[in-house]
């Protein structure tokens, strides 16, 4: 694999000091996420760091994401809340597992996106402790692209992302460093969790947010039959 087009904007990153947050939260933000162009093109790679400042994502950087979206047998839907010691978005609830792929061989496939699969099923693992081996990563069901942004600071921020769905009872244990809690939602129980958010303190991150309002019920309603006429759509948020 070549190493392709690094950000040029890395020097300009690295004055960033980190020094505040976690250690184990920084030493991730050295990983190498994928570059994309507006038509999910690779075009580089640069560092989770540098692809999560706001000052870069206002020139247009633009990476590879993913949201998983997992339920089981009862059609329930697993939610997270991110750990306080995430460096974006700390302590905001959101859906499965929301990461990237890293600019990896196993991760850079294009092939009905198993690259983002396999990037999928190792967050899984890292995040709720769900081992790899009871997941086929034909389980995962793409269904469509999404390119918003959206800062959480002044400082950092998020412009991504591609939106997988699986079905299976799968066991899971929180890393308390990824992840606060968990717990199983309805769909009536998650209409009242986003009425309510606001009024209880509850903080909701933005693409969860969009993909309720925009997507998530109808999606739900065809859960034994998902509609995947959508995968080569880029809806622009």
């Amino acid at each position: 694999m070549s190493s392709g087009n690094s950000a040029t904007g890395e020097a300009c990153a690295s004055g960033v000091d980190l020094s505040q947050y976690d250690e184990e939260q920084v030493r991730l933000m050295a990983e190498e996420c994928i570059l994309i162009d507006e038509n999910d093109a690779v075009t580089g790679h640069a560092s989770k760091k540098h692809c999560h400042l706001m000052e870069n994502i206002e020139k247009g950087v633009l990476h590879r994401a993913f949201s998983v979206f997992l339920f089981n047998s009862e059609g329930k839907l697993l939610l997270q809340q991110r750990s306080p010691e995430k460096i974006t978005f700390p302590e905001c609830w959101t859906n499965t597992c929301c990461s990237h792929p890293l600019y990896r061989p196993e991760e850079l496939i294009e092939d009905h996106q198993q690259g983002v699969r396999f990037a999928a099923r190792r967050k899984l693992q890292h995040e709720l402790s769900i081992d790899p081996s009871q997941i086929n990563l034909e389980d995962f069901i793409f269904l469509t692209r999404i390119h918003y942004l959206a800062p959480s600071d002044g400082l950092w921020g998020e412009h991504e992302s591609t939106v997988l769905f699986t079905e299976n009872d799968l066991d899971h244990q929180a890393v308390p460093n990824e992840v606060k809690d968990t717990k199983w939602v309805s769909q009536e129980e998650l209409r009242e969790f986003m009425a309510t958010a606001e009024q209880q303190n509850v903080k909701i991150t933005p693409w969860f947010r969009l993909i309720v309002e925009k997507f998530i019920y109808k999606w739900w309603s065809q859960l034994e039959n998902l509609d995947t006429s959508q995968q080569n759509e880029i809806h622009r948020m």
